[in-house]
């Protein structure tokens, strides 16, 4: 009896020992939290107060293209014209929620970056700890591609490429689950995951409801697994675009549905001008909310505060007829704008707004463009470098080249914050 006795007290010291090196894997990291105003502030953008907006209200930024900027060159800085972490700025600014894409392997054979950020697993790592550093929660974004996915492209990885399904979902299911644990591991403070990226038409190389479903099923199941493990209240989100034919949104997430899809949060692209008005995604929002049953959420937005040309590559969008009406490509006029779809956003029950890629600014001035394609091709710092032709011939292999967003970037072009860049933290008292 006191040697079966001794036995147990032994094997409970030894799994009282794995625990304690476990927790001790998950790195702690030194918070600053940083307060939104009480009161309206003095500002050169006149901005009304939202009634009713909480301070939980998702004040959220994209700004996975951060470390390559950096690598370039690019430098940041505060209101006060110091050099300074654009993450801390962003905190500085009312940004509560700091949103990163993953991507699984964007390198060719011989390690060259597609561009776009070449957001691997561990930059995110990289920018997902400076955000916890600075007070913020984070949203991964997997696009399940080794490059960008969205509704005209949804390209599996290379090491997926000749997969079937069964294989495919295993693949997803560890990758999501390996990524996810070593992002934690690191401290990072996540509280959303993505799993995948504008699925309208599919995702990672399948279409069919039933293929789909089966991945965003491994994806939900890896998320989920890991919350448990590290006892850690993670959403699982899913996204699409589209938002101006919400009623198909909702056709395919009810199809998700009867299928056992099991996630928290619809998340949701609104561009203004491309998406329809902002009562209509207003009440997009309000009815998705209703018909799903799920929380909802702006994941992307965005809005020109210039038609300037930053870095000779062309943009997006111009700034000039593209843009809406009552909303100049000015700092007031991008202010305004997102103050808006936060009101609306609001209003219509999401849970907050995601402006899309505010960070991302030229790495050299538009008449140096030789330079600047050299910079883009070595770290990957424009939205796509020629070493993605292979993996994307059809448009990454054809236009490659600069930014094309930073005329709707929260900071100049020279990397000082704009005044809009503070509407995140003027939403519920305003200005005056």
């Amino acid at each position: 009896m006191k040697r079966t006795f001794g036995k147990v007290m032994a094997a409970l010291g030894s799994l009282a020992m794995c625990m304690s090196l476990l927790s001790g894997c998950v790195k702690r990291i030194d918070v600053t939290k940083y307060e939104l105003p009480t009161e309206a502030a003095k500002s050169d953008i006149k901005l009304d107060p939202i009634d009713g907006i909480s301070d939980d209200f998702i004040r959220g930024m994209d700004a996975s293209s951060v470390i390559v900027e950096e690598n370039s060159g690019v430098k940041f800085y505060d209101f006060d014209d110091k050099e300074q972490d654009v993450i801390k700025t962003l905190a500085e600014s009312g940004v509560n929620y700091l949103r990163i894409r993953v991507w699984n392997d964007p390198y060719d054979k011989d390690g060259n970056g597609y561009g776009g950020g070449n957001n691997d697993v561990e930059k995110a790592i990289e920018l997902g700890t400076r955000a916890t550093k600075y007070g913020m929660k984070v949203n991964i974004d997997f696009h399940y591609s080794d490059f960008w996915a969205d509704p005209k492209k949804q390209y599996a990885p290379k090491a997926w490429a000749d997969m079937d399904i069964s294989e495919k979902s295993d693949a997803l299911y560890d990758f999501t689950k390996k990524s996810l644990s070593k992002i934690l591991d690191a401290g990072v403070n996540v509280g959303m995951v993505q799993i995948g990226n504008e699925i309208n038409h599919g995702m990672c190389g399948e279409t069919s409801i039933d293929n789909v479903a089966t991945l965003l099923k491994s994806g939900s199941r890896a998320v989920r697994g890991i919350s448990e493990k590290y006892k850690k209240d993670i959403k699982v989100t899913i996204h699409f675009t589209d938002l101006e034919t919400y009623y198909k949104v909702n056709k395919y997430v009810k199809m998700l549905a009867d299928k056992g899809l099991d996630y928290d949060i619809l998340g949701l692209s609104y561009y203004p001008y491309w998406h329809d008005d902002i009562d209509n995604m207003k009440k997009a929002l309000e009815n998705l909310k209703e018909a799903t049953g799920k929380e909802v959420c702006i994941v992307e937005t965005a809005y020109p505060y210039t038609s300037e040309d930053g870095d000779g590559s062309g943009n997006s969008v111009k700034g000039t007829d593209d843009i809406c009406d009552g909303y100049p490509a000015s700092v007031q006029g991008q202010a305004s704008m997102i103050h808006d779809i936060c009101k609306a956003a609001n209003e219509g029950g999401a849970l907050g707004v995601f402006y899309w890629e505010g960070t991302w600014i030229p790495v050299g001035p538009a008449s140096d463009k030789e330079n600047n394609s050299k910079l883009w091709e070595k770290y990957g710092s424009g939205w796509a470098s020629s070493y993605a032709s292979d993996y994307d011939p059809k448009d990454a292999g054809k236009y490659y080249g600069g930014c094309s967003w930073e005329n709707q970037a929260m900071f100049d072009f020279e990397g000082h914050p704009l005044e809009s860049l503070k509407v995140f933290e003027y939403l519920r008292y305003g200005t005056k």
